[in-house]
Parts: structure tokens; sequence; C-alpha cells
């Protein structure tokens, strides 16, 4: 296995070498964007790999173009700063150029992009149920370890909870290795994500290996299934994003559309999801410079076919729709930036607990000796945040070091049911669909 799998690496980079991959950044021929083209070889998973490079430098991608039939990837992206600007930073410019262009084909730099070295901190990967106050038991437990959390991210969906933190030890500051204080670790925060939920399973993984953060949490999440609604999920279906799949047996395509409400790194969950799900991606078509964003995608599996089955079209479907509503940014925004000591997450998730704060989303980083935090939180009975609350809360933690961002975000998608459009539709001279059916089903 080993020795085949040698062999497949270097005919990889053999085909890199022969057709190495070109990138070209236009700031002249679109008014309001950077239009980024990438000519490849093409492999399974280099559109993510092209969409991670593009998301991890926060560029907002307006429009895209994808089409990859043979042995051929060809994109196009227009791209904007956070600011709805042309990228213009020589550093940011040349980042792309190197990251994918000819020389990743040599140093496989693109696989790497977004993915921290962990010689300096162990990772500890946690799903389970939510619950109100989890942050804060699970920060508190790893304070008591002696533990010092340098970065984490946090994602809540459909009852589910899953966390990538990175921790070192508070003495040392260096990575834990002591294999029975490791053990020691996983074994109390197991039995904090466990807590008295007896139905859904809880799961603690501390590494010292390599992942994308935001890959790994899709990953995790949907090895968990948060894709599956339960009968209580009484969520409107207006608020839901609008996912369709439907076969077009002529070309042996299946044709997934979405409809959602725009909000960054959308394009990556989206096809992170679908790579993840051992589906290629063959031409995209994706609009998103209104509020609403379309996506448009012909797909197969790996094996060459369409989707086979109506079982098969409505777990696409929720997997989708999961991958979008996970990043939403549900709740009051809270940001906290101040000097990072050992503790400090433990300390803010206590107050947000003890006034019936509970935490949907977190992105706790350090940089120079500053901790800077984003919350997004929201009452745990269900009711809007009061201002009381939010005041007693900055009185306690520090007024000018939390800070208050806004209104609740609400995902309300606004798309209306209507007809199937396929922008790709004049790459193909003829159209003959199966249509599978358009009722969800959610077990």
């Amino acid at each position: 296995m080993s020795f085949s799998n040698d062999m497949d690496d270097e005919y990889e980079k053999l085909i890199r070498r022969m057709n190495p991959p070109r990138v070209v950044i236009d700031n002249d021929s679109c008014k309001n964007a950077t239009v980024i083209r990438v000519d490849s070889a093409n492999e399974h998973g280099i559109l993510l790999e092209v969409v991670q490079v593009l998301t991890d430098l926060n560029l907002i991608i307006t429009k895209a173009y994808i089409s990859s039939d043979g042995c051929w990837f060809m994109d196009v992206f227009n791209v904007t700063d956070q600011d709805g600007n042309k990228v213009t930073d020589e550093g940011v410019l040349d980042y792309i150029q190197k990251s994918l262009g000819p020389e990743s084909c040599f140093i496989s730099s693109v696989r790497s992009v977004g993915v921290t070295p962990s010689m300096d901190h162990t990772a500890i990967e946690l799903t389970g149920s939510d619950r109100p106050g989890l942050l804060s038991e699970v920060s508190a437990v790893l304070t008591h370890l002696k533990c010092n959390v340098v970065s984490a991210e946090v994602w809540t969906h459909n009852t589910r909870a899953a966390a990538v933190m990175h921790v070192t030890d508070e003495e040392t500051g260096s990575a834990i290795s002591d294999p029975e204080r490791l053990s020691r670790i996983k074994e109390l925060l197991c039995n904090v994500l466990k807590g008295s939920n007896k139905y859904r399973g809880a799961k603690t993984v501390v590494s010292h290996g390599v992942t994308h953060t935001d890959r790994r949490l899709h990953q995790m999440m949907f090895a968990d299934r948060d894709y599956e609604r339960s009968d209580e999920d009484v969520l409107d279906e207006k608020q839901r994003p609008s996912v369709s799949v439907v076969n077009w047996s002529d070309k042996d395509y299946s044709v997934v559309t979405i409809r959602s409400k725009d909000r960054p790194k959308l394009l990556f969950d989206t096809v992170c999801t679908l790579t993840d799900m051992k589906y290629v991606v063959f031409h995209a078509n994706i609009d998103a410079e209104g509020p609403e964003c379309y996506q448009e995608y012909f797909i197969r599996h790996v094996d060459g076919s369409s989707l086979k089955s109506d079982a098969e079209r409505q777990r696409v479907m929720q997997c989708l729709e999961a991958a979008i509503e996970r990043r939403v940014s549900e709740g009051l925004k809270l940001e906290l930036c101040t000097t990072d000591r050992v503790g400090l997450l433990s300390d803010v998730t206590r107050i947000f607990r003890e006034n019936s704060l509970t935490v949907t989303r977190a992105e706790v980083t350090t940089k120079g000796g500053k901790a800077m935090n984003t919350f997004y939180v929201g009452d745990a009975s269900g009711y809007p945040v009061d201002s009381k609350t939010i005041d007693s809360i900055r009185q306690a933690i520090g007024q000018t070091i939390l800070k208050v961002k806004g209104n609740p975000e609400e995902l309300k998608s606004g798309s209306q049911e209507s007809p199937t459009r396929f922008l790709f539709g004049g790459l193909f001279k003829s159209r003959s669909f199966v249509n599978f059916g358009l009722v969800r089903s959610y077990s």
C-alpha cells in the first residue's frame, strides 16, 4: 500500500512538472473586482485547494466559473478585499502566485495553506451535544489541568458542538507530550462533553498532527451526523438555504443548485462538503454580487457516475444545508482584545454562563501576547439578549476590552421556490433531466 501511494504521489508530481499550473491576476478587465484565472492539470480536490487559498486570505469571492472536464482544470474567480475593493496588496498577490502557480507543483504548498505546524502546541478535537455553558466547562477543565488555550474555533449546529483547540503547557509554553497527562486530559474533557446525555456520544481526540481548522470542523460535524434534523427542529423553511439536486441523464451529471444568504467563506463550506463526500465538481457557476448567493455545481461520484437514488440526493441536500448553517453568525457578536493570560478563556466564558448567555460560535486567537477573541452569544432561554445583561458583562470583564458589534444576525435566505435554472446550459447542446422529486424529508 505504501509503495502504491508513493508511486501515485510521484506520478502526480510528474504530471504537474509536465503541466505546471498557470495563474493570471488581472486588475484591469473588471471594474469592481480582481480577476484570478487558474489553469492546472486536473486532480480530485484541486478546486477546494484553490478556494482555500483565497478564503484563508479573507478575500471575498463575488463570482466564479469552474470547468474541469477532461484532464485540465480551468477556473476564474472575481475577488475583492473585505472592504469590497480590488486586491492591490503586492504581498497578497505574490502569495497567491506562489501558492497556486508553478512553484506549488514542486513543494506542494497548496495542500499546506492554512495548516499550522503543531510543534509548539497540542491540538484537541472535541465533539458532543451542545448545551448552555459547555465552552465554559471545557475551558475550566483545561485551566485546572494547567493548559493554556492559544487558539480555538468552536461551532454549534443542530444541538451538536464541535471544537478544535490548540493548547500549551502552562509552565513551559510548549506542546504537551506526556502520555499520562494527555490521557487524563482526554478523559476529563470527554466526561464534560457527555454530561447527562445518554443518547448521543462524545469524542475527544488529542494529537500533534497538522490540520486545516475549518475543514476539520466540517469533517467532525459531518461524522457526528449534525445534518440529521430532529423532530423538535421547527426552523421556518424560508430560513433554510434552498438546495435542490436533479440528474441530467444525457450527460451523466447531477446538478446541485443552492440559493442562500451570502456570507464570508460560503463557497469554501460548500466545496469542502462536496469534496469530503467524494463528489467531483466538473462545472460550477457562482454569483454572489448581491445579498443572496447563487451556486450551481455539475457533479459526479469519483467513479464517474451521477447520484444513484433519491435517498442519496436527500443526503446531499441535508449535508449542504448543514454546511451552510454551521458558520452562520447567530447571536450577538462580542469582541474581546486584551493581554493574554492563562485561564482568560475560562474566566470570560464563566461570566457569560453566570449571566445566562450561551456561546453559539467562537474564534479564539493569540498574537504577540494579545488575546483577540470573537464570541457569538445568545440568551440561554431563547429570548433576545437584554442590554442590561451586556452592560453587566462589560463591567465585569472591562468596558474597553469587550466590545459589542451590531445586532444578532438571523439566517433569512428569503428564497422562494422557483424552477431550477442552469447557468451552464449553454455549454451543452441538449438537456434531458431526471428529477428525483423535490420534497425534503429529514430523518
